[in-house]
């Protein structure tokens, strides 16, 4: 049984040793540094978002008090949407460098409005930011190989094992001392910072204690890798370095080996339309309605919103031949024409998601990663719900311009004031936006 004398010895033994100091510092920096970089990256994008929202409210206000009917105010009046970061986004940025967290959309077609936008590199948002999760799930598994991978092999190069076995009470007992002494800082320098930014930050009690428990978790996993591998009969013989090169050899595979190759194959298997293919599939529907019968827009666009069918009669000597009503008809025909492929990519990226959780199970790394993702509302899920956000804003302003575009009442300012507002699903700090009408 261990006591706490057993722990003070080797806690005195373990910090006798400059290198373990050494070691404990340099994981607090990195965990520091890490984590004010994603508190920065954070903090712009929210100075970006709070930024533009309070010009697309102006820009918008300048646009309606300078048209004259609801057809010009729809063209011109753009609305911003995004995705706020949570407040543990911080701490693991996730998606939000792949996926675009904002979006300036009009009544126009969606899909091109969607899938047009830039994002940052793919390749090189595949190789990791320097966050957080990344420290943790990436460089700490590399300490704790450094920490652990001589626990016993030094003892037996310095011939002292075999002494320090027989003169221990519990020769199980001097081990579990000298690794607890060694991991319970570790942690401590780690996940110290992060509960201070997390708790700086805002975020929930709760979510704080995920996070740590997962970094806990993570780190019992690598020390059990570890453990495992340098009592192994089959490496009895191996001296320190030896050991050492078979940890590492294990992490790379882990690390990266299984979770790059795993990218690859699926990436390669499952077939993913491209989003410029769904850009030029919606544009080319909207410009041939240019040249198409009228009939044909209104007999796609009443498939689908058939309680309009009453009202797509217009005046073509008062119109000069074009009417708004017929001109927003076929933008949404145009999004209808490339909606098969849009959930093609929807589905399709949800199912590679799927597919490497399943994945992540033979690599604690990415498993980490994944998991510190979740926690922040970071994941793949979190992007592909504000996607769907923008989707369901995009709805409530079709629905609004229908109604005064077929039911033509007449044009004043104040039916404007019912236009719909944009709020994120995971925003709680604009309660008075949402996506109906006020």
């Amino acid at each position: 049984m261990m006591r706490f004398t057993d722990l003070k010895r080797e806690a005195n033994f373990v910090f006798g040793h400059r290198q373990i100091k050494l070691t404990l510092l340099v994981v607090f920096l990195l965990s520091v540094v890490s984590l004010w970089s994603g508190y920065a990256e954070m903090q712009e994008q929210q100075a970006t978002i709070e930024r533009l929202l309070e010009k697309d409210q102006i820009e918008r206000e300048a646009v309606i008090t300078q048209q004259s009917n609801f057809g010009m105010v729809a063209y011109y009046a753009f609305h911003l949407t995004y995705a706020p970061p949570s407040p543990l986004a911080f701490a693991a940025v996730g998606e939000r460098d792949v996926f675009p967290w904002k979006h300036r959309i009009r009544m126009l077609a969606l899909e091109g409005q969607i899938y047009e936008s830039d994002t940052d590199n793919p390749e090189l948002a595949f190789l990791g930011r320097f966050d957080f999760a990344f420290v943790t799930s990436i460089l700490l598994p590399l300490f704790i190989i450094l920490l652990l991978y001589d626990l016993k092999a030094k003892e037996r190069e310095a011939r002292r094992f075999d002494l320090l076995n027989v003169t221990a009470r519990n020769a199980h007992a001097i081990w579990t001392s000298r690794v607890l002494v060694t991991l319970v800082p570790l942690a401590l320098v780690t996940l110290t910072p992060f509960v201070v930014f997390g708790l700086a930050n805002g975020a929930p009690v709760l979510s704080i204690l995920t996070v740590c428990a997962i970094v806990i978790g993570n780190i019992a996993i690598w020390s059990a890798i570890v453990l495992v591998i340098g009592t192994a009969k089959r490496f009895a013989n191996f001296s320190a370095t030896h050991l050492a090169s078979v940890m590492l050899g294990v992490w790379l595979v882990t690390t990266v080996i299984v979770p790059v190759t795993a990218h690859t194959v699926i990436n390669s298997v499952i077939e993913t339309p491209e989003g410029g293919d769904i850009v030029l599939t919606q544009r080319e529907a909207v410009n041939s309605a240019w040249d198409k019968p009228v009939e044909d827009t209104w007999r796609a666009f009443i498939a689908t919103h058939p309680q309009w069918a009453d009202y797509t009669e217009f005046d073509p000597e008062r119109d000069s031949s074009f009417n708004w009503k017929w001109y927003y008809a076929f933008q949404q025909v145009g999004d209808q024409t490339a909606s098969e492929l849009s959930r093609g990519f929807q589905a399709s990226t949800l199912q590679k998601d799927t597919i490497a959780s399943y994945v992540a199970l033979f690599s604690p790394s990415l498993l980490t990663q994944r998991l510190l993702s979740s926690a922040a509302d970071t994941d793949v899920e979190a992007m592909v719900s504000y996607e769907n956000d923008v989707r369901a804003f995009h709805k409530s302003l079709r629905k609004f311009y229908y109604y005064h575009l077929f039911k033509d009442p007449e044009f004043s300012q104040e039916s404007l004031k019912a236009l719909p507002q944009f709020t994120p699903s995971t925003d709680t700090s604009h309660n008075n936006r949402s996506g109906k009408k006020e």
